[in-house]
């Protein structure tokens, strides 16, 4: 039975092996850096080569089916960050990523103009499987392949080979001028993490503040919570209230009178202000004393409380308790009364225990739900992402419409229902490692199939062809982007170096880039700059993938 290439335990063998060999020589690091996953493609280059392969329609579904969960899955997990990415700040890091990829595009065409024969159609196709080797992006590999299907048919030229030859020596080039950078702009690093401290120190976000205050000030005898909520204008949390010796979980109609202390929730920047309007701080904590009050943090498991606000939820005035803090995805967030809740949130609630506990049945408080991931929202989004990949836009100029296709479709719908799900009802919780075996699963399997197919004329490729150069032009396309755009981030913008790393990592969707970077801070800068400009630059590598194609190669 393993001797049929058709049959199913030839396939599964076939991809078994592959996936096997691929996954542990990418564990191999030559200095401190390994190729990871991407390994794969290579392991299937070399059974395509040596004949160990399936039938092409198999090989092609397997490889559209592993592209789509994979891009479906990286949408779900960057969806709820996208919009959110576009600050004061993100939206000049955004910018300069977005700058970076149009400048990766026009190096590879200056390359194509230099370096090859532009009266030979294949060329240019190359070309660009030779761009997304060198900024190592595997999605957008997938989109140019299905768009050049639609443009080649079955002809359309293996790029792969291109990719695989700019890929090592990406992974490297994108390393070596983050380094380089730091020479051009004499960074010193010990500076730059100094600088980090300080701005830690001095700066006042949203974390969550605790303090005990004692109510002071005459004007507010006789004011309700809410009156002084409104006159402040912050947002802040009075989880508990001791009026002549008794405690009490306060709601928005509790009134103040001088002398009242309490404790207090608050964003670390409204702080000052706050205490400055109640009262001063008090040395006590009613949280260390003997009082039937009970903290208890809950997670959010009911899907009908999902995409529901604190304010709405009428914590205090219904239920008697407060809620303090949320923390999402590892991170504490203020309580804000109009943070939309999701599922798998955690948050921490304040009151008389039976309270409470009414209020954990309420919201879920089922660890066990968290367990099994949302399947059908999963599906479901797949789907409607497919039929959204396949409406035709024409566009003047092009030979054909553009489609977003089976990964545009699927990653724009998938980044749509991570942040706004919840208002449709789709529960979109899927933990961090469901996530990561779905996206690895899509990814080599894609991997798998695209290194099979393109095995067979790889080495004629490589060593008759023109493979010294993709390798050449690809080590071209990624750095001269970067040397570009990181020292005017450096010097016109002035951002933190640590930062400018991080944010090329996330430019070039590059893991050991930013695994490198991570390395030498000790601080989240790099690993922010990474996550602010990831979820657009994705999305950016996909689509100009198939409009260069559409555009370009038809």
């Amino acid at each position: 039975m393993f001797t049929t290439t058709d049959s199913v335990a030839h396939i599964a063998l076939l991809y078994a092996v592959v996936i096997a060999v691929g996954v542990y020589l990418g564990k191999i690091k030559i200095g401190g850096v390994s190729l990871g996953v991407t390994f794969v493609l290579f392991a299937g280059i070399v059974a395509g080569h040596i004949g160990f392969t399936a039938p092409t329609p198999i090989l092609t579904f397997v490889q559209d089916f592993g592209l789509i969960l994979f891009v479906f899955m990286i949408g779900m997990q960057v969806g709820p960050g996208f919009f959110e990415s576009f600050g004061t700040q993100g939206v000049k890091l955004n910018g300069l990523a977005a700058t970076a990829i149009l400048l990766n595009i026009l190096v590879m065409f200056a390359c194509y103009y230099i370096f090859f024969d532009t009266n030979n159609s294949m060329n240019l196709p190359m070309m660009v499987g030779t761009l997304y080797g060198a900024v190592t992006n595997t999605p957008g590999l997938g989109a140019a392949n299905e768009a050049l299907g639609t443009v080649f048919g079955s002809n359309a030229p293996q790029i792969a080979s291109a990719y695989a030859c700019a890929y090592p020596l990406g992974v490297l080039g994108i390393i070596g001028a983050i380094i380089l950078i730091r020479y051009i702009c004499g960074i010193k690093l010990e500076k730059e993490e100094n600088q980090l401290k300080a701005m830690e120190e001095t700066s006042a976000d949203k974390k969550p503040y605790k303090m005990h205050l004692e109510v002071t000030n005459k004007y507010l005898e006789g004011k309700t919570l809410l009156q002084v909520h409104d006159f402040l204008n912050r947002d802040f949390v009075v989880s508990r209230l001791v009026h002549k010796g008794e405690l009490i979980i306060p709601n928005r109609d509790t009134v103040f009178h001088e002398g009242d202390q309490m404790l207090i929730v608050c964003a670390e920047a409204d702080q000052e202000a706050i205490t400055a309007f109640i009262g001063p701080k008090l040395d006590i904590d009613f949280e260390q004393q003997d009082q039937p009050m009970v903290s208890k943090r809950i997670v959010i498991t009911n899907p009908k409380i999902n995409g529901k606000t604190l304010a709405s939820l009428h914590f205090s005035s219904v239920h008697g308790v407060n809620v303090t803090r949320l923390t999402r995805h590892g991170m504490d967030l203020f309580a804000s009364p109009t943070i939309p809740l999701q599922v798998g949130d955690r948050i921490m609630v304040v009151g008389p225990e039976d309270a409470v506990d009414r209020v954990a049945g309420k919201m879920g408080n089922s660890i066990r739900r968290l367990d099994a991931p949302n399947i059908a929202t999963i599906f479901v989004g797949i789907f409607i992402g497919l039929i959204f990949g396949s409406f035709p836009l024409a566009i003047p100029g092009m030979p054909v419409p553009v489609k977003l296709g089976l990964a545009g479709g699927p990653l724009i719908i998938a980044i749509l229902i991570g942040r706004y799900g919840y208002k449709i009802h789709l529960v979109t919780y899927t933990t961090t490692s469901a996530n990561m075996m779905l996206r690895e699963i899509g990814l080599v399997l894609f991997l798998a199939s695209v290194g099979i197919k393109a095995g067979a004329g790889f080495f004629e490729t490589v060593v008759e062809g023109d493979g010294l150069l993709y390798v050449l032009t690809g080590f071209l396309i990624t750095i001269i982007p970067i040397l570009i755009i990181g020292p005017i981030a450096r010097l016109k913008f002035k951002f933190n170096y640590f930062l400018i790393a991080g944010m090329i990592a996330g430019t070039y969707t590059d893991p050991p880039a930013l695994a490198y970077s991570n390395s030498i801070c000790s601080k989240e800068a790099p690993a922010l700059g990474y996550s602010t400009v990831y979820p657009l630059a994705m999305f950016l590598r996909i689509f100009t993938a198939q409009i260069v194609v559409l555009f370009f190669c038809g």
